[in-house]
Protein backbone atom coordinates (compact mmCIF):
# COMPACT_ATOMS: atom_id res chain seq x y z
CA UNK A 1 0.00 0.00 0.00
CA UNK A 2 1.45 3.53 -0.91
CA UNK A 3 0.80 6.91 0.16
CA UNK A 4 -1.50 9.09 -1.60
CA UNK A 5 -1.75 12.47 -0.83
CA UNK A 6 -2.72 15.52 -3.15
CA UNK A 7 -2.27 18.77 -1.18
CA UNK A 8 -1.94 19.55 2.34
CA UNK A 9 -4.65 19.94 4.84
CA UNK A 10 -5.78 23.05 6.36
CA UNK A 11 -7.14 22.87 9.58
CA UNK A 12 -10.31 25.15 10.68
CA UNK A 13 -9.48 28.33 12.29
CA UNK A 14 -5.60 28.16 11.01
CA UNK A 15 -3.89 29.48 7.80
CA UNK A 16 -1.14 26.59 8.41
CA UNK A 17 -1.01 23.39 6.24
CA UNK A 18 -1.12 19.75 8.10
CA UNK A 19 -0.21 16.50 6.94
CA UNK A 20 -2.86 14.33 7.41
CA UNK A 21 -2.84 10.61 6.13
CA UNK A 22 -4.06 7.10 7.58
CA UNK A 23 -2.43 4.45 8.92
CA UNK A 24 -2.18 1.83 6.42
CA UNK A 25 -3.95 -1.27 7.94
CA UNK A 26 -1.14 -3.86 6.87
CA UNK A 27 1.39 -2.31 9.24
CA UNK A 28 -0.40 -0.69 11.60
CA UNK A 29 0.25 -3.35 14.45
CA UNK A 30 3.93 -2.50 13.88
CA UNK A 31 3.75 0.94 14.35
CA UNK A 32 1.82 1.09 17.19
CA UNK A 33 4.07 2.11 20.62
CA UNK A 34 6.77 3.61 18.25
CA UNK A 35 7.48 7.04 17.94
CA UNK A 36 8.03 8.16 14.24
CA UNK A 37 10.70 11.10 13.37
CA UNK A 38 9.58 12.56 10.20
CA UNK A 39 11.62 15.51 8.35
CA UNK A 40 9.91 18.77 7.91
CA UNK A 41 12.06 21.49 6.38
CA UNK A 42 15.16 22.18 8.43
CA UNK A 43 13.78 20.64 11.59
CA UNK A 44 11.65 17.28 12.50
CA UNK A 45 8.26 16.47 13.96
CA UNK A 46 7.94 13.57 16.38
CA UNK A 47 4.71 11.92 15.93
CA UNK A 48 3.88 8.76 18.36
CA UNK A 49 1.58 6.07 17.30
CA UNK A 50 -0.94 4.64 20.23
CA UNK A 51 -3.41 1.60 19.82
CA UNK A 52 -6.10 4.37 19.15
CA UNK A 53 -4.18 6.78 16.32
CA UNK A 54 -5.80 6.11 13.06
CA UNK A 55 -4.04 8.97 11.54
CA UNK A 56 -0.39 10.63 11.02
CA UNK A 57 -1.05 14.37 11.42
CA UNK A 58 1.56 17.29 12.23
CA UNK A 59 1.73 20.45 10.89
CA UNK A 60 4.02 21.53 7.99
CA UNK A 61 5.02 25.08 10.11
CA UNK A 62 4.71 26.62 6.81
CA UNK A 63 2.34 29.14 5.92
CA UNK A 64 3.43 29.22 2.23
CA UNK A 65 1.68 27.38 -0.01
CA UNK A 66 5.01 26.46 -1.99
CA UNK A 67 6.92 25.91 0.99
CA UNK A 68 3.95 23.73 1.92
CA UNK A 69 4.37 21.49 -1.48
CA UNK A 70 7.60 20.64 -1.15
CA UNK A 71 7.67 19.33 2.75
CA UNK A 72 4.35 17.61 2.21
CA UNK A 73 6.72 15.49 -0.65
CA UNK A 74 9.93 15.39 1.18
CA UNK A 75 7.37 13.77 4.47
CA UNK A 76 5.48 11.07 1.38
CA UNK A 77 8.74 10.39 0.91
CA UNK A 78 10.27 9.47 3.81
CA UNK A 79 7.29 7.73 4.95
CA UNK A 80 7.38 5.39 2.06
CA UNK A 81 10.66 4.38 2.98
CA UNK A 82 9.94 4.11 6.58
CA UNK A 83 6.72 2.02 5.73
CA UNK A 84 8.56 -0.13 2.98
CA UNK A 85 11.28 -0.66 5.53
CA UNK A 86 8.67 -2.00 7.84
CA UNK A 87 7.22 -4.34 5.50
CA UNK A 88 10.11 -5.99 4.53
CA UNK A 89 11.59 -6.66 7.99
CA UNK A 90 14.89 -5.39 6.79
CA UNK A 91 16.01 -2.59 8.36
CA UNK A 92 19.57 -0.64 6.78
CA UNK A 93 23.07 -2.39 8.28
CA UNK A 94 24.78 0.98 8.38
CA UNK A 95 28.50 0.38 7.19
CA UNK A 96 31.56 1.84 9.10
CA UNK A 97 31.96 4.80 6.47
CA UNK A 98 28.29 5.60 7.27
CA UNK A 99 28.24 5.62 10.80
CA UNK A 100 31.03 8.50 10.76
CA UNK A 101 29.75 10.36 8.38
CA UNK A 102 26.55 10.60 9.70
CA UNK A 103 28.24 11.69 13.06
CA UNK A 104 30.64 13.20 11.34
CA UNK A 105 28.28 16.21 10.12
CA UNK A 106 27.50 16.33 13.69
CA UNK A 107 31.00 16.87 14.31
CA UNK A 108 31.35 19.56 11.52
CA UNK A 109 28.51 21.85 13.03
CA UNK A 110 29.94 21.92 16.30
CA UNK A 111 33.05 22.29 15.98
CA UNK A 112 33.61 25.73 14.38
CA UNK A 113 34.09 27.29 18.18
CA UNK A 114 31.24 29.93 19.57
CA UNK A 115 30.47 31.77 16.77
CA UNK A 116 29.47 28.92 14.71
CA UNK A 117 27.36 26.85 17.22
CA UNK A 118 23.51 26.85 17.85
CA UNK A 119 22.06 25.33 20.57
CA UNK A 120 20.88 21.54 21.24
CA UNK A 121 18.47 20.00 23.57
CA UNK A 122 20.39 16.94 24.00
CA UNK A 123 17.77 15.14 25.72
CA UNK A 124 14.70 16.41 26.81
CA UNK A 125 13.15 13.89 29.38
CA UNK A 126 16.31 14.19 31.46
CA UNK A 127 16.76 17.99 31.59
CA UNK A 128 20.73 17.63 30.15
CA UNK A 129 20.65 20.79 27.82
CA UNK A 130 23.90 22.10 26.07
CA UNK A 131 23.29 25.41 24.62
CA UNK A 132 25.55 28.20 22.83
CA UNK A 133 27.17 30.59 22.33
CA UNK A 134 27.71 31.53 26.02
CA UNK A 135 27.97 34.59 27.77
CA UNK A 136 30.01 33.47 30.16
CA UNK A 137 33.46 35.28 29.86
CA UNK A 138 35.84 32.23 29.59
CA UNK A 139 33.78 30.50 27.06
CA UNK A 140 37.18 28.04 26.06
CA UNK A 141 36.88 26.83 29.54
CA UNK A 142 33.29 26.07 29.75
CA UNK A 143 33.41 24.57 26.79
CA UNK A 144 36.22 22.17 27.87
CA UNK A 145 34.21 21.39 30.98
CA UNK A 146 30.90 20.60 29.46
CA UNK A 147 33.15 18.56 26.99
CA UNK A 148 35.11 16.26 30.01
CA UNK A 149 31.59 16.40 32.28
CA UNK A 150 29.92 14.88 29.01
CA UNK A 151 32.69 12.31 28.66
CA UNK A 152 32.81 11.19 31.81
CA UNK A 153 28.83 10.85 32.33
CA UNK A 154 28.87 8.87 28.82
CA UNK A 155 31.77 6.11 30.50
CA UNK A 156 30.42 6.11 34.46
CA UNK A 157 26.57 5.57 32.75
CA UNK A 158 27.74 3.09 30.31
CA UNK A 159 25.26 1.92 27.39
CA UNK A 160 22.00 2.56 28.59
CA UNK A 161 22.85 6.39 29.56
CA UNK A 162 24.36 6.62 26.39
CA UNK A 163 21.26 5.12 25.05
CA UNK A 164 18.30 7.08 27.01
CA UNK A 165 20.62 10.76 26.65
CA UNK A 166 21.65 10.37 22.16
CA UNK A 167 19.10 8.23 21.05
CA UNK A 168 16.78 11.00 20.36
CA UNK A 169 19.25 13.12 18.96
CA UNK A 170 20.63 10.14 16.81
CA UNK A 171 16.88 9.30 15.77
CA UNK A 172 16.59 13.14 14.42
CA UNK A 173 19.66 12.95 12.37
CA UNK A 174 18.80 9.64 10.79
CA UNK A 175 15.16 11.37 9.92
CA UNK A 176 16.77 14.30 8.69
CA UNK A 177 19.05 11.97 6.40
CA UNK A 178 16.14 10.10 5.17
CA UNK A 179 16.93 6.74 7.18
CA UNK A 180 13.68 5.74 8.45
CA UNK A 181 15.29 1.92 10.24
CA UNK A 182 18.04 0.84 11.10
CA UNK A 183 18.95 -2.30 12.52
CA UNK A 184 19.63 -2.26 16.71
CA UNK A 185 23.32 -2.84 16.35
CA UNK A 186 23.60 -0.15 13.62
CA UNK A 187 21.66 2.11 15.82
CA UNK A 188 23.70 1.66 19.27
CA UNK A 189 26.76 1.78 17.48
CA UNK A 190 26.01 5.35 15.34
CA UNK A 191 24.81 6.30 19.32
CA UNK A 192 28.49 5.58 20.24
CA UNK A 193 30.21 7.35 17.21
CA UNK A 194 28.00 10.37 18.38
CA UNK A 195 28.85 10.60 21.75
CA UNK A 196 32.42 10.32 20.85
CA UNK A 197 32.16 13.02 17.96
CA UNK A 198 29.98 15.79 20.33
CA UNK A 199 32.65 15.57 23.02
CA UNK A 200 35.71 16.42 20.62
CA UNK A 201 33.32 18.81 18.79
CA UNK A 202 33.14 20.71 22.26
CA UNK A 203 36.76 20.24 22.78
CA UNK A 204 37.75 21.91 19.11
CA UNK A 205 35.24 24.50 19.96
CA UNK A 206 36.93 24.91 23.43
CA UNK A 207 40.37 25.10 21.59
CA UNK A 208 38.99 27.82 19.07
CA UNK A 209 37.35 29.94 21.78
CA UNK A 210 40.42 30.11 23.33
CA UNK A 211 42.04 31.53 20.34
CA UNK A 212 43.63 28.12 18.66
CA UNK A 213 42.18 28.48 14.91
CA UNK A 214 45.04 25.78 13.70
CA UNK A 215 43.61 23.45 11.47
CA UNK A 216 41.63 20.54 12.07
CA UNK A 217 43.01 17.00 11.24
CA UNK A 218 39.92 14.96 12.13
CA UNK A 219 37.72 17.00 9.48
CA UNK A 220 40.05 16.19 6.63
CA UNK A 221 39.29 12.70 7.94
CA UNK A 222 36.01 12.50 7.93
CA UNK A 223 34.19 10.58 5.08
CA UNK A 224 31.15 12.15 3.14
CA UNK A 225 27.81 10.60 3.76
CA UNK A 226 26.33 7.77 0.99
CA UNK A 227 23.06 6.99 1.11
CA UNK A 228 22.12 3.36 2.22
CA UNK A 229 20.89 0.75 -0.73
CA UNK A 230 16.94 0.61 0.01
CA UNK A 231 15.52 -2.62 1.55
CA UNK A 232 13.75 -4.79 -0.55
CA UNK A 233 10.28 -6.66 0.13
CA UNK A 234 10.12 -9.59 2.07
CA UNK A 235 9.12 -11.25 -0.97
CA UNK A 236 12.26 -10.50 -2.40
CA UNK A 237 15.03 -11.12 0.14
CA UNK A 238 15.90 -14.57 -0.92
CA UNK A 239 15.94 -13.69 -4.63
CA UNK A 240 19.46 -13.28 -6.05
CA UNK A 241 21.30 -9.92 -5.46
CA UNK A 242 21.82 -8.10 -8.44
CA UNK A 243 24.82 -7.01 -9.93
CA UNK A 244 24.72 -3.34 -9.23
CA UNK A 245 24.07 -3.57 -5.77
CA UNK A 246 26.72 -2.25 -3.17
CA UNK A 247 28.59 -4.96 -0.30
CA UNK A 248 30.04 -3.25 2.37
CA UNK A 249 33.76 -3.94 3.27
CA UNK A 250 33.01 -3.68 6.48
CA UNK A 251 29.91 -5.36 6.59
CA UNK A 252 31.00 -8.11 5.31
CA UNK A 253 33.57 -8.78 8.24
CA UNK A 254 30.81 -8.87 10.28
CA UNK A 255 28.60 -11.23 8.32
CA UNK A 256 31.62 -13.30 8.41
CA UNK A 257 32.55 -13.06 12.10
CA UNK A 258 29.26 -14.03 13.43
CA UNK A 259 29.57 -17.78 11.36
CA UNK A 260 33.12 -17.62 12.11
CA UNK A 261 32.82 -17.33 16.16
CA UNK A 262 30.65 -19.95 16.58
CA UNK A 263 33.57 -21.93 14.64
CA UNK A 264 36.20 -20.97 17.62
CA UNK A 265 37.84 -18.25 15.86
CA UNK A 266 39.56 -15.97 18.08
CA UNK A 267 37.90 -11.94 18.61
CA UNK A 268 41.49 -10.62 18.12
CA UNK A 269 41.12 -11.90 14.83
CA UNK A 270 38.38 -10.74 14.37
CA UNK A 271 39.56 -7.25 15.54
CA UNK A 272 42.77 -7.56 13.11
CA UNK A 273 40.39 -8.46 9.93
CA UNK A 274 38.45 -5.96 10.64
CA UNK A 275 41.45 -3.43 11.05
CA UNK A 276 42.75 -4.52 7.72
CA UNK A 277 39.19 -3.97 5.91
CA UNK A 278 38.91 -0.80 7.41
CA UNK A 279 42.13 1.13 6.10
CA UNK A 280 41.62 -0.94 2.59
CA UNK A 281 38.18 0.86 2.43
CA UNK A 282 40.05 4.45 3.08
CA UNK A 283 42.64 3.65 0.75
CA UNK A 284 39.60 3.11 -1.80
CA UNK A 285 37.37 5.68 -1.01
CA UNK A 286 34.90 3.94 -0.58
CA UNK A 287 32.73 0.91 1.25
CA UNK A 288 32.07 -1.34 -1.53
CA UNK A 289 33.19 -4.72 -2.12
CA UNK A 290 31.87 -5.65 -5.62
CA UNK A 291 34.32 -2.49 -6.95
CA UNK A 292 37.32 -4.67 -5.45
CA UNK A 293 39.85 -5.53 -7.88
CA UNK A 294 43.08 -7.54 -7.89
CA UNK A 295 44.44 -4.70 -8.67
CA UNK A 296 43.34 -2.75 -5.84
CA UNK A 297 44.19 -5.60 -3.98
CA UNK A 298 47.91 -4.89 -5.24
CA UNK A 299 47.89 -1.28 -5.29
CA UNK A 300 46.88 -1.63 -1.27
CA UNK A 301 49.53 -4.23 -0.98
CA UNK A 302 52.49 -1.51 -2.27
CA UNK A 303 51.01 1.05 -0.25
CA UNK A 304 51.58 -0.58 2.89
CA UNK A 305 54.51 -1.31 2.01
CA UNK A 306 55.87 2.21 1.58
CA UNK A 307 53.28 4.34 3.36
CA UNK A 308 55.27 5.33 6.56
CA UNK A 309 52.74 5.06 9.90
CA UNK A 310 52.88 8.12 11.44
CA UNK A 311 52.98 6.84 14.90
CA UNK A 312 55.74 4.16 14.31
CA UNK A 313 57.53 6.26 11.42
CA UNK A 314 57.55 3.33 9.44
CA UNK A 315 55.35 1.26 6.89
CA UNK A 316 54.16 -2.02 7.83
CA UNK A 317 56.24 -5.21 7.47
CA UNK A 318 56.12 -7.26 4.42
CA UNK A 319 54.87 -9.71 7.46
CA UNK A 320 52.31 -7.95 8.60
CA UNK A 321 51.15 -6.91 5.01
CA UNK A 322 51.28 -11.21 4.10
CA UNK A 323 49.96 -12.73 7.25
CA UNK A 324 47.51 -9.82 8.58
CA UNK A 325 45.99 -7.94 5.83
CA UNK A 326 46.15 -10.76 2.76
CA UNK A 327 44.93 -13.42 4.86
CA UNK A 328 42.05 -11.13 6.32
CA UNK A 329 41.01 -10.39 2.72
CA UNK A 330 41.48 -14.30 1.16
CA UNK A 331 39.36 -15.74 4.59
CA UNK A 332 36.73 -12.83 4.69
CA UNK A 333 36.51 -12.95 0.52
CA UNK A 334 36.64 -16.36 0.13
CA UNK A 335 33.40 -16.70 2.58
CA UNK A 336 32.04 -14.25 0.62
CA UNK A 337 32.14 -16.42 -3.06
CA UNK A 338 30.87 -19.33 -0.73
CA UNK A 339 27.88 -17.29 0.68
CA UNK A 340 26.94 -15.63 -2.53
CA UNK A 341 27.60 -12.08 -1.46
CA UNK A 342 30.88 -12.04 -4.10
CA UNK A 343 31.27 -13.34 -7.82
CA UNK A 344 34.96 -14.10 -7.23
CA UNK A 345 37.73 -13.54 -4.69
CA UNK A 346 40.02 -10.29 -6.07
CA UNK A 347 42.36 -11.08 -3.23
CA UNK A 348 43.42 -14.84 -5.08
CA UNK A 349 47.28 -14.69 -5.95
CA UNK A 350 48.63 -11.69 -4.61
CA UNK A 351 51.30 -12.45 -1.91
CA UNK A 352 54.44 -11.43 -0.26
CA UNK A 353 57.48 -12.75 -1.05
CA UNK A 354 59.33 -12.33 2.31
CA UNK A 355 62.94 -12.59 2.10
CA UNK A 356 65.37 -13.68 5.29
CA UNK A 357 65.17 -11.27 7.65
CA UNK A 358 68.20 -9.63 8.32
CA UNK A 359 69.61 -10.78 12.62
CA UNK A 360 71.31 -8.20 14.45
CA UNK A 361 71.27 -9.80 17.58
CA UNK A 362 69.32 -12.64 19.81
CA UNK A 363 65.79 -12.36 20.03
CA UNK A 364 66.14 -13.09 23.73
CA UNK A 365 67.04 -10.46 26.05
CA UNK A 366 70.35 -10.22 27.51
CA UNK A 367 71.41 -10.37 31.47
CA UNK A 368 71.67 -6.82 31.75
CA UNK A 369 68.08 -6.02 29.56
CA UNK A 370 66.31 -8.72 31.51
CA UNK A 371 67.86 -7.17 34.86
CA UNK A 372 67.01 -3.59 33.79
CA UNK A 373 63.05 -4.63 32.98
CA UNK A 374 62.57 -6.42 36.60
CA UNK A 375 64.55 -3.72 38.48
CA UNK A 376 62.06 -0.83 37.16
CA UNK A 377 59.15 -3.50 37.86
CA UNK A 378 59.97 -3.79 41.33
CA UNK A 379 60.20 -0.12 41.04
CA UNK A 380 56.99 0.90 40.16
CA UNK A 381 54.99 2.89 42.71
CA UNK A 382 51.86 0.83 43.77
CA UNK A 383 50.62 4.30 45.61
CA UNK A 384 50.93 6.97 43.18
CA UNK A 385 47.45 8.70 42.08
CA UNK A 386 45.54 8.44 40.24
CA UNK A 387 43.82 5.19 41.97
CA UNK A 388 41.76 4.07 38.56
CA UNK A 389 45.25 3.16 37.68
CA UNK A 390 46.41 1.51 40.13
CA UNK A 391 45.66 -2.32 38.30
CA UNK A 392 47.78 -1.15 35.34
CA UNK A 393 50.79 -0.37 37.84
CA UNK A 394 50.16 -3.55 39.45
CA UNK A 395 50.58 -5.11 36.06
CA UNK A 396 53.77 -3.07 35.14
CA UNK A 397 55.04 -4.38 38.66
CA UNK A 398 53.90 -8.24 38.37
CA UNK A 399 53.60 -9.28 34.36
CA UNK A 400 57.44 -8.89 33.36
CA UNK A 401 58.37 -11.35 36.31
CA UNK A 402 55.26 -13.09 35.60
CA UNK A 403 57.13 -13.52 31.59
CA UNK A 404 60.68 -14.09 33.39
CA UNK A 405 59.54 -17.23 35.12
CA UNK A 406 56.89 -18.57 33.26
CA UNK A 407 57.78 -18.18 29.15
CA UNK A 408 54.08 -17.24 28.50
CA UNK A 409 52.72 -14.82 26.28
CA UNK A 410 51.76 -11.46 27.62
CA UNK A 411 48.22 -11.50 26.38
CA UNK A 412 48.08 -14.52 28.49
CA UNK A 413 49.59 -13.15 31.55
CA UNK A 414 47.30 -9.92 31.54
CA UNK A 415 43.73 -11.66 31.57
CA UNK A 416 44.61 -13.61 34.46
CA UNK A 417 42.19 -14.17 37.34
CA UNK A 418 42.40 -15.04 40.97
CA UNK A 419 40.34 -17.87 40.22
CA UNK A 420 43.19 -18.96 37.86
CA UNK A 421 45.82 -19.68 41.06
CA UNK A 422 45.67 -23.07 43.66
CA UNK A 423 47.82 -24.11 46.05
CA UNK A 424 48.47 -28.05 45.51
CA UNK A 425 51.03 -29.19 48.19
CA UNK A 426 53.81 -26.43 48.86
CA UNK A 427 53.64 -25.55 45.49
CA UNK A 428 51.12 -22.52 44.21
CA UNK A 429 49.82 -23.32 40.34
CA UNK A 430 48.83 -20.62 37.61
CA UNK A 431 46.50 -21.98 35.36
CA UNK A 432 46.30 -20.51 31.62
CA UNK A 433 42.74 -21.41 30.10
CA UNK A 434 40.72 -19.91 27.34
CA UNK A 435 38.45 -19.05 29.87
CA UNK A 436 39.90 -16.27 31.07
CA UNK A 437 40.14 -14.71 27.41
CA UNK A 438 42.36 -15.43 24.71
CA UNK A 439 44.87 -18.38 24.44
CA UNK A 440 46.93 -19.18 21.49
CA UNK A 441 45.76 -22.75 20.43
CA UNK A 442 43.07 -22.69 23.10
CA UNK A 443 44.45 -25.08 25.52
CA UNK A 444 44.79 -24.81 28.97
CA UNK A 445 47.88 -25.27 30.76
CA UNK A 446 49.33 -25.80 34.94
CA UNK A 447 52.26 -23.44 35.22
CA UNK A 448 54.26 -23.29 38.96
CA UNK A 449 54.90 -20.34 40.30
CA UNK A 450 58.53 -19.63 41.38
CA UNK A 451 60.03 -19.79 44.90
CA UNK A 452 61.16 -16.40 43.55
CA UNK A 453 58.00 -14.86 43.21
CA UNK A 454 56.35 -15.87 46.12
CA UNK A 455 59.28 -14.30 48.16
CA UNK A 456 58.46 -11.22 46.36
CA UNK A 457 54.41 -11.07 47.39
CA UNK A 458 52.82 -12.29 44.46
CA UNK A 459 50.42 -14.55 46.01
CA UNK A 460 49.72 -11.71 48.77
CA UNK A 461 49.02 -9.52 45.84
CA UNK A 462 46.65 -12.60 44.07
CA UNK A 463 44.43 -12.62 47.56
CA UNK A 464 43.92 -9.14 48.10
CA UNK A 465 43.25 -7.99 44.44
CA UNK A 466 39.83 -6.72 44.17
CA UNK A 467 37.52 -7.62 41.23
CA UNK A 468 37.93 -10.84 39.63
CA UNK A 469 41.29 -9.56 36.95
CA UNK A 470 44.50 -8.79 38.52
CA UNK A 471 45.26 -6.45 36.15
CA UNK A 472 42.04 -5.20 34.52
CA UNK A 473 38.97 -3.63 35.93
CA UNK A 474 36.39 -4.19 33.38
CA UNK A 475 33.18 -1.77 33.56
CA UNK A 476 29.62 -3.10 32.31
CA UNK A 477 29.92 -1.79 28.92
CA UNK A 478 33.98 -2.22 28.82
CA UNK A 479 34.86 -4.73 25.42
CA UNK A 480 37.20 -6.90 26.62
CA UNK A 481 39.20 -7.00 23.47
CA UNK A 482 39.65 -3.42 23.86
CA UNK A 483 40.70 -3.31 27.71
CA UNK A 484 43.18 -6.20 27.29
CA UNK A 485 44.74 -4.74 24.04
CA UNK A 486 45.23 -1.79 26.13
CA UNK A 487 46.75 -3.49 28.69
CA UNK A 488 49.43 -4.88 26.49
CA UNK A 489 50.28 -1.62 24.85
CA UNK A 490 50.78 -0.04 28.78
CA UNK A 491 53.05 -2.80 29.06
CA UNK A 492 55.27 -2.74 25.89
CA UNK A 493 55.38 1.11 26.41
CA UNK A 494 57.09 0.50 29.61
CA UNK A 495 59.45 -2.12 28.92
CA UNK A 496 60.99 0.32 26.23
CA UNK A 497 61.59 3.24 28.09
CA UNK A 498 63.97 0.61 29.64
CA UNK A 499 65.21 -1.70 26.47
CA UNK A 500 64.95 0.55 23.69
CA UNK A 501 66.91 -2.13 21.17
CA UNK A 502 64.08 -2.07 18.24
CA UNK A 503 65.59 -5.90 17.42
CA UNK A 504 64.15 -7.29 20.66
CA UNK A 505 60.41 -7.46 20.93
CA UNK A 506 59.58 -6.12 24.37
CA UNK A 507 57.13 -8.73 24.95
CA UNK A 508 57.68 -11.41 23.49
CA UNK A 509 61.62 -11.51 24.25
CA UNK A 510 60.58 -12.99 27.37
CA UNK A 511 59.87 -16.28 26.01
CA UNK A 512 63.19 -16.66 24.31
CA UNK A 513 64.69 -15.65 27.27
CA UNK A 514 62.86 -18.55 29.53
CA UNK A 515 64.10 -21.04 26.77
CA UNK A 516 67.61 -20.36 26.82
CA UNK A 517 67.68 -19.86 30.89
CA UNK A 518 65.96 -23.46 30.48
CA UNK A 519 67.99 -24.77 28.49
CA UNK A 520 71.28 -23.52 30.28
CA UNK A 521 69.42 -25.05 33.39
CA UNK A 522 69.47 -28.33 31.91
CA UNK A 523 64.83 -28.79 31.50
CA UNK A 524 63.87 -30.63 28.83
CA UNK A 525 62.63 -29.00 25.35
CA UNK A 526 59.49 -31.11 25.81
CA UNK A 527 59.02 -29.66 29.51
CA UNK A 528 59.73 -26.07 28.23
CA UNK A 529 57.15 -26.18 25.68
CA UNK A 530 54.69 -27.67 28.18
CA UNK A 531 55.46 -24.42 30.37
CA UNK A 532 55.74 -22.03 27.53
CA UNK A 533 52.49 -23.49 25.60
CA UNK A 534 54.60 -24.26 22.37
CA UNK A 535 53.19 -27.53 20.07
CA UNK A 536 55.46 -30.41 20.34
CA UNK A 537 57.64 -30.22 17.31
CA UNK A 538 56.76 -33.73 15.65
CA UNK A 539 54.31 -36.30 16.17
CA UNK A 540 56.76 -38.61 18.69
CA UNK A 541 56.69 -35.55 21.29
CA UNK A 542 53.07 -35.26 21.46
CA UNK A 543 53.01 -38.52 22.70
CA UNK A 544 53.27 -38.50 26.73
CA UNK A 545 52.30 -35.76 28.90
CA UNK A 546 54.31 -33.04 30.93
CA UNK A 547 52.40 -34.03 34.79
CA UNK A 548 52.14 -31.40 36.77
CA UNK A 549 55.00 -32.70 39.36
CA UNK A 550 57.67 -32.71 36.42
CA UNK A 551 56.43 -29.47 35.75
CA UNK A 552 57.07 -27.98 39.41
CA UNK A 553 60.81 -29.90 39.59
CA UNK A 554 61.73 -27.97 36.54
CA UNK A 555 61.36 -24.92 37.77
CA UNK A 556 62.93 -25.42 40.92
CA UNK A 557 65.99 -25.55 38.50
CA UNK A 558 64.92 -22.38 36.75
CA UNK A 559 67.83 -19.99 38.27
CA UNK A 560 66.95 -16.67 39.72
CA UNK A 561 67.40 -13.07 38.27
CA UNK A 562 69.50 -10.82 40.33
CA UNK A 563 68.29 -7.58 40.49
CA UNK A 564 69.50 -4.55 42.83
CA UNK A 565 68.50 -5.98 46.55
CA UNK A 566 66.69 -2.99 48.04
CA UNK A 567 64.13 -3.26 45.61
CA UNK A 568 63.19 -6.64 46.39
CA UNK A 569 60.65 -6.25 48.48
CA UNK A 570 57.51 -8.46 49.60
CA UNK A 571 54.30 -6.57 49.09
CA UNK A 572 53.69 -5.89 52.74
CA UNK A 573 56.72 -3.87 52.91
CA UNK A 574 55.49 -1.92 50.69
CA UNK A 575 52.40 -0.75 51.80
Amino acid sequence: MRLRLVRPMVTKGSSTPHFVKRIPSDIRDVLVGRKLVIPVGEEVVEFAVTQSTQSIRFSLRTSDPTVAKVRLAEAISYLEQYFEALRSHRPVELSHRQLHALAGDFYRAWSQGPDGMKSLTVVPSTGEVIEGPWADDDEAELLAAVSQQLADKAEQGGTEYRRRTYGPVVDRILAQRNVPSVTPSSRERLIDTFSTYLTKSLATSSRIAAGDYSGDPLLERLPQWEPPTPATKTHEARQPKSNDQAVSLIGLVDAWWSEAKVLGKSSSTYESYKNSFTLLSRFLGHDDAKRVSPENIVDFKDHRLTSVNPRTGKPASPKTVKASDLTAFKSVFDWAVSNRRLPKNPAVGVTVKLGKKIKLRERDFTDGEANLILSAANAVDLDAEPRRSFKTRQMKRWVPWLCAYSGSRVGELVQLRKADFRQEGKAWIMQVTPEAGTVKGKEYRDIPIHEHLLELGFIDYVREAKGEYLFMDLKPDAVFEGVWQSKKNRLSEFVREHVKDPNVAPNHGWRHTFKSKGFEAGIQEKVLDALCGHAPTSVGRSYGSVTLKTKVDALAQFPRYAVDPKLQRPLAEQE
